[in-house]
């Protein structure tokens, strides 16, 4: 009797050790992951640190030098930059800041009031300040005055795009482009919406930036439904290119499905949802590296991988991103902690699996 409890005892004593061994080692590959990821502290949401040029523009319109931003979007056309998307993206930050403080950007209208960048830059301020204005809170948590704000500054914003339209290239989409967010938040018609499209992808059948503005005007929480939602993404990855990253529309619209359905994590682990994280994650390696959206593309792949439980080709796209946080994490209260929790959970469930 004495000898078998012996042998319990020995057995329960080796199985302590190992767990506690089993413990140190996943401990010690967790400290090993978490030092090949951007300390949280570090952090920065996507954007918010500036190119050094882009810098120096942004601090010479603060001082009324709206000409350095009148070179800056001019260098896109000269360097040979023809690409609509690109040129809309470099525009956006210099909108972000017009919207906050816009005394350069009317001086730049009242100097030169025929220029079309100028009149497309005014556009997207006014867009911005728009939904500034409202904030991005369901319709039931805006209150009448912002509801009355966000309405006024979209009708003054849809008569800039008139004229930035008529002042445009005829071939330049941006200023039909602009136009999508007012469409969206003065509630157009379906019909009226097609028929901006139209114009957009004539003239540029590919514009990532419209394809994800477009996308928000068909998803159920605004003017569509699911159906009208996946429909428009299954057109936009018909004969969408290589590397093209429109892909991620994909993810994004079963992201905008299951939050508004509030669906469960097996929603995230359907053969479908599988099959647009496969082609997002193809689509990347395909990306030119300077690709302006590649970084939120990369995060709306880390995210779909987490949540389609592959967290060791997740872990590498974190890698990949550094510091910038982008993609769906913009969408919570406070990105960069969400976005370093979801980073925890693939260095814990790798270290569960080494072990």
């Amino acid at each position: 009797m004495v000898f078998l409890s012996l042998v319990v005892l020995v057995l329960v004593a080796g199985k302590v050790v190992v767990s506690r061994v089993s413990r140190e080692r996943r401990s010690r590959r967790e400290t090993e992951l978490r030092r090949r990821l951007a300390p949280r502290e570090q952090l920065v949401l996507r954007g918010d640190e500036p190119s050094a040029e882009l810098a120096a523009v942004l601090d010479a319109a603060g001082g009324g030098d709206w000409r350095a931003v009148a070179e800056y979007l001019a260098e896109a056309d000269s360097d040979g930059e023809r690409d609509a998307n690109r040129r809309w993206m470099r525009m956006e930050p210099l909108s972000t800041a017009a919207a906050k403080d816009d005394h350069w950007l009317r001086l730049w209208r009242e100097e030169e009031p025929r220029n079309a960048a100028a009149a497309l830059l005014q556009t997207d301020a006014l867009v911005q300040l728009a939904w500034e204005i409202r904030t991005s809170r369901y319709a039931s948590e805006v209150t009448m005055e912002q509801a009355r704000g966000f309405h006024q500054v979209l009708r003054e914003a849809d008569q800039a795009a008139r004229e930035a339209v008529e002042l445009a290239p005829s071939e330049d989409p941006n200023p039909w482009v602009a136009q999508i967010a007012i469409a969206m938040g003065l509630g157009w018609s379906r019909e009226d919406f097609r028929a901006l499209w139209a114009e957009v992808t004539a003239r540029d059948p590919h514009h990532l930036r419209a394809h994800e503005g477009a996308l928000q005007y068909w998803c159920a929480k605004w003017h569509g439904s699911h159906e009208l939602m996946h429909a428009f993404v299954d057109a936009a990855l018909a004969d969408a290119p290589a590397g093209s990253l429109l892909t991620t529309l994909r993810v994004r619209a079963y992201y905008e499905q299951n939050t508004r359905d509030k669906a469960g994590a097996a929603a995230y682990r359907t053969p479908e949802f599988t099959a647009a994280v496969d082609a997002l994650v193809a689509d990347l390696a395909q990306a030119d590296p300077a690709h302006p959206q590649l970084q939120a593309a990369r995060g709306w792949a880390a995210w779909s991988l987490v949540m389609n439980a592959r967290v060791v080709a997740a872990f590498e796209l974190f890698q990949a991103m550094g510091r910038e946080v982008a993609g769906p994490w913009r969408n919570y209260d406070d990105p960069q902690t969400a976005f370093d929790r979801m980073r925890e959970i693939t260095v814990q469930a790798i270290a569960r699996a080494k072990v």
